[in-house]
């Protein structure tokens, strides 16, 4: 079997009320050369049955826990050059992976693309959940978060896996390190996701002392980092 261009990771536990718009997202996407990796959480919904019902989708078992862990085995089985990442209640335009694609051809030394997100409301949701700024659901806004992006496979070789260790920072930690150790970023200028706003959303049901602990850690890391104190952590712990 040849291998694809672009492996879609995602993490899935009980997630079938919204998987099948995220899997029909993928399915319509105009660049066709991947594969999605599926990492499921020991689902007790229809999730797997769903996911079964799409080409080109491959599900795993966790055997680890956590989020975060889950795409970091998904990544370690997938077998493009090219890394994607989509959370199960999202989806992506139809362009998406074409457009990145394109932009990695014109410009081969582009470690990571990524694009602009929209915020939406889950239909019958009224009001934003704590914590999210109503804001950031005018317009659409530049994204440095996993599902805008598009990742070369070995920028996790050299940056190392999403650290484990966070409850809900891990993927702006590994963003800070991306840009940190100064790997080439593309930004483009056009909504590349559609991201949704509902009561479960792990960015926004965890405890506000706990994002705002991690977050002080971050900045404190970071900054002992460029002093030198501390070596680059290569992910985990």
């Amino acid at each position: 079997m040849s291998e694809p261009a672009v492996s879609v990771v995602m993490a899935v536990k009980n997630a079938e009320r919204y998987l099948a718009q995220a899997l029909d997202s993928i399915a319509a996407q105009t660049f066709t050369d991947y594969e999605v990796v599926i990492v499921d959480g020991s689902s007790t919904d229809a999730s797997l049955r769903i996911a079964a019902s799409y080409a080109k989708v491959r599900t795993i078992q966790q055997q680890g826990t956590g989020f975060m862990g889950a795409w970091n085995e998904g990544i370690a089985v997938s077998r493009a050059p090219y890394i994607a990442l989509l959370d199960s209640d999202d989806y992506w335009v139809a362009d998406k992976l074409a457009t990145q694609m394109d932009y990695v051809r014109a410009h081969p030394g582009t470690d990571c693309v990524i694009g602009h997100v929209r915020f939406f409301l889950e239909p019958g949701v009224t009001a934003p959940p704590p914590g999210f700024k109503p804001s950031l659901l005018e317009g659409s806004h530049v994204g440095y978060i996993p599902g805008t992006s598009l990742i070369r496979r070995d920028v996790f070789d050299r940056l190392g896996p999403f650290e484990e260790r966070w409850t809900i920072t891990s993927d702006l930690v590994w963003f800070a390190r991306l840009r940190e150790v100064g790997m080439r970023i593309g930004v483009l200028d056009r909504i590349m996701l559609h991201k949704r706003v509902h009561g479960g959303n792990l960015s926004y049901t965890t405890p506000k002392p706990t994002y705002q602990n991690e977050l002080t850690r971050l900045l404190k890391e970071s900054l002992d980092r460029r002093r030198g104190s501390v070596p680059p952590r290569p992910g985990g712990d």
